[in-house]
Formats: C-alpha cells, sequence, structure tokens
C-alpha cells in the first residue's frame, strides 16, 4: 500500500503481552494499523514479531533498579532461553551512568548469548526502534536489503580502479 510521499506502509501481527495492554508502546503499535494480539503465556512486558523472529523485553531503568539482581537474570535468562533473536529495551529520560553501568553489568552477565541491549528514552523512541528491527528482518524485506547490498557490491566492484589495475596485471 502506497501512502503519501511513495512510501511503503508496513503492517505485521505483534504479540504483546497481556501485561502492556494499554502501554503507550502497545496504543501506538495499532494505531499504525499492526495487528495486536495479547497474550498471557509470554513474558511480561514482551513484544514478539513472529514473522521477524524477534522479540524485545521492555524494561524501565527505574524499575530495574529496585529489583533484585538475582530476579532481573533470572527473568532476562529465561526470555533469552525462548527467543533466539532478542533485544533488551531500558528506558530512562535520561542515560546517566547509574543506567550505563546497569546496562553494562546486564551486558557482562550475558556475554556471548544472543541478547542485545538498546537504550531509549521514551515510548515513542522504542515503539521507531523495535519497528525498524522488526521490518528490516522480515523475510520479504530481509530479502530486498540483501538483493539491494548486492547491487551495490557489485557496482563498486565494477567501477573500482582497483579492480581495473589488477584486471590489467
Amino acid at each position: 500500500m502506497a501512502q503519501g510521499g511513495g512510501e511503503e506502509t508496513w503492517s505485521t501481527t505483534v504479540i504483546v503481552s497481556s501485561s502492556l495492554r494499554g502501554h503507550d508502546v502497545a496504543t501506538s503499535l495499532q494505531s499504525q494499523h499492526h495487528k495486536v494480539r495479547y497474550s498471557e503465556s509470554v513474558e511480561s512486558g514482551s513484544i514478539i514479531f513472529s514473522l521477524s523472529g524477534v522479540a524485545f523485553l521492555l524494561a524501565n531503568a527505574q524499575d530495574l533498579f529496585v529489583t533484585s539482581r538475582e530476579a532481573l537474570f533470572d527473568r532476562v535468562e529465561k526470555f533469552i532461553s525462548v527467543h533466539r533473536n532478542c533485544f533488551l529495551v531500558i528506558a530512562a529520560a535520561l542515560h546517566g551512568p547509574n543506567e550505563w553501568n546497569l546496562m553494562f553489568n546486564i551486558q557482562q552477565r550475558f556475554l556471548g548469548s544472543n541478547l542485545r541491549i538498546i537504550p531509549v528514552h521514551n515510548s515513542a523512541d522504542t515503539v521507531k526502534m523495535i519497528l525498524t528491527i522488526a521490518k528490516v528482518t522480515s523475510k520479504p524485506h530481509l530479502a530486498n536489503i540483501q538483493g539491494r547490498l548486492l547491487k551495490a557490491k557489485t557496482h563498486i566492484v565494477e567501477i573500482s580502479n582497483v579492480w581495473k589495475v589488477l584486471d590489467r596485471i
């Protein structure tokens, strides 16, 4: 479907934790015409794009500060054991030294796992970021992006002076 300006709209089904019912992020996803399906059986605070194979666990930095490290690590461990391509989204109005230290500790604990940590400032940032990641990892868009990268690589090789010199040698 085309919008004004030639942009293509993208819509998908999103599985959202029932704990996020009424949350700004879930409301924004619905207003952008994504099919939001609430589920009690997914981790609290999670948003899953099954067609893209990505999952996001939303967390507020202030809430994480009052949560015990063990409880936090158990929750994240459970999340990454279920989802192979997952992101922990940590929201804070300002990412100061305490927030960066928290993210560093989580990252250090889960180093080598499939978890990536993304700091965001508000719900609008969160929605924009999760939709960007979900869109570029969805199969039709991924194939399109890979095709464009291959074309760019071929074009660079064809016009490269280095390749012309090597070809003459």
